[in-house]
């Protein structure tokens, strides 16, 4: 609605996030005042409901945080438990646990690509209208994300929350000639990724550029997914047991979520574009080319080109599962014993949206006295609304309903999972 000296613009939901939330704007003078991201969802105290569970218990609990990345929240989760416990996995186990994230990426990334984020380029509404005139392009996404889906369900017993990871690996083990199918499936799956990365690459992207500092996890000589020291774009490295020491978390009044930056630095981003920007040389000679091909340089600061680097991601996925499952035999035991100890633990793994830490007090009895997530979108709010506070102040011109539209997109960028952080989006623009 217009008042005679500000406008208000009122969108009650954003599409094509997870969850929801509100975005205000207030524009004085012809300049931007503030900007918050207003993620109004109640809290889900997933982190209390931990609290007083056995040890052996967290995978299973924090699965069902995200629909979307539930592989993510049980190897953060096994990770830490394993930690206080001070147990190390076997090679084989750890191999397995990795194919399966594998199956996450390409699921997650593909969603993200396809059915959230793709239609702002080619302006449309959503994905339903897109397969109205490209049908064949909405069902190779749909195919692609189902072999991501079958490799989760291969390993972990279903797609979605999956039921097959326990502390210390899995209740049981694929045999070979269970995966061979899969095999065959992934390398047409191989042609799909690298045709998403052709395809998003010839998109218009606008010329917009963050200066971020930028944090992922690193591990010499492959890219990360399930483990890594934590690094970023200014120079600093650290263990992950020293996470909350540089990861600083506060209540803002306008967010159930927390914000998060980094000590005596500020804000920061992590995803996929950090990812790379960090670990790029990491990547398979196959997934470099694609990304070259696509245009991507040494790093990646502008969001908008976020999607190309989720199809490079993708191909790196889809030929890292391919070479797991090659070299893949069944370890000597599903899992190995992790005996109830008092301690604490931190788990960090690279969720498709991006750095996911765990942190879990133990008593002697295993039970859990304290519980800490920290999610990607979390991390990633201030770096956002810094983002969108010079994005609208360089689009002022703009009428309030082209604005908003635009700022949906500018968040659709991050992939933000709110329902994660805890969810998005009503949009106030005030200008006095």
């Amino acid at each position: 609605m217009t008042h005679r000296y500000e406008r208000v613009i009122d969108v009650r939901a954003l599409a094509r996030v997870e969850g929801e939330g509100a975005m205000h704007v207030r524009v004085r003078d012809g300049a931007v005042d503030d900007v918050r991201l207003e993620i109004y969802e109640p809290p889900r105290f997933f982190e209390a409901f931990l609290r007083g569970r056995q040890h052996t218990e967290p995978p299973d609990i924090t699965a069902r945080i995200c629909g979307i990345c539930p592989v993510a929240y049980q190897m953060s989760a096994c990770a830490a438990i394993e930690d206080a416990c001070r147990v190390t996995v076997s090679p084989g186990v750890a191999a397995l646990r990795r194919l399966i994230y594998c199956g996450e990426w390409i699921e997650s990334h593909t969603l993200h690509i396809y059915l959230l984020h793709a239609p702002d380029f080619l302006g449309y509404g959503s994905a339903l209208a897109l397969a109205k005139d490209r049908r064949d392009l909405v069902e190779r996404g749909l195919a692609l994300k189902q072999a991501g889906n079958d490799l989760i369900e291969l390993i972990g017993g279903r797609a979605i929350h999956p039921i097959n990871v326990r502390v210390g690996g899995f209740y049981r083990v694929p045999a070979p000639r269970e995966l061979a199918p899969l095999r065959e499936r992934l390398r047409a799956a191989l042609d799909q990724a690298l045709d998403t990365v052709r395809w998003v690459a010839g998109f218009d992207f606008p010329e917009f550029h963050h200066d971020h500092e930028m944090l992922a996890l690193c591990t010499p000589g492959t890219y990360p997914i399930e483990t890594g020291f934590v690094t970023t774009t200014g120079g600093l490295s650290f263990d992950v047991a020293q996470f909350e020491q540089h990861i600083i978390e506060e209540q803002v009044p306008h967010s159930t979520a927390l914000h998060a930056h980094l000590a005596g630095r500020g804000r920061y981003l992590t995803g996929p574009a950090a990812r790379y920007t960090l670990n790029r040389h990491w990547l398979t000679p196959l997934a470099r080319e694609a990304a070259a091909a696509a245009g991507l340089g040494e790093e990646c600061r502008n969001p908008y080109r976020s999607i190309v680097v989720r199809a490079v991601e993708t191909v790196y996925a889809v030929e890292e599962a391919i070479r797991l499952i090659d070299a893949y035999e069944p370890p000597p035991s599903p899992a190995v014993p992790v005996p109830a100890r008092a301690g604490t633990g931190r788990g960090a793994t690279e969720a498709p949206r991006g750095t996911l830490f765990h942190r879990y007090d133990l008593d002697p009895d295993g039970r859990i006295t304290a519980a800490r997530i920290v999610p990607p979108t979390s991390q990633n709010q201030a770096a956002i609304e810094d983002d969108l506070a010079r994005f609208v102040a360089g689009r002022l011109d703009l009428d309030d309903e082209r604005l908003t539209t635009q700022c949906e997109q500018a968040i659709r960028n991050y992939d933000p999972c709110i329902s994660c952080a805890t969810h998005f989006l009503d949009l106030h623009v005030e200008r006095s």
